[in-house]
């Protein structure tokens, strides 16, 4: 079953993270947009905005906490508070063909 993690990070880090990710084996897909936020950072460019960095992540249940944590440690969240990680545990489709 696929699992999604999310993240909110600024603009720099979530490029990083892509970059990182885009090539994992383990990611099914990931996904980047780019946009603004004032509440999130510290560095702001633009007045009382930052660039951000939104990422959604799909990976195999397995392989969610290794995963989890690449984004972790690749975002410098362990050292720089900028952004956050969601993991929501099940991604559900009702298409029907």
């Amino acid at each position: 079953m696929l699992v999604e993690i999310g993240s909110m990070t600024s603009l720099r880090a979530g490029q990083k993270v892509y970059e990182v990710l885009k090539t994992d084996e383990r990611v099914q897909f990931v996904f980047l947009e780019t946009g603004r936020s004032n509440d999130l950072f510290d560095e702001k460019q633009f007045g009382e905005f930052g660039e951000a960095a939104v990422l959604t992540v799909l990976v195999d249940e397995n392989d969610k906490a290794d995963v989890f944590n690449r984004i972790y440690e690749s975002a410098e969240l362990h050292e720089r508070d900028q952004g956050i990680i969601s993991l929501n545990t099940k991604v559900v489709s009702d298409f029907k063909s």
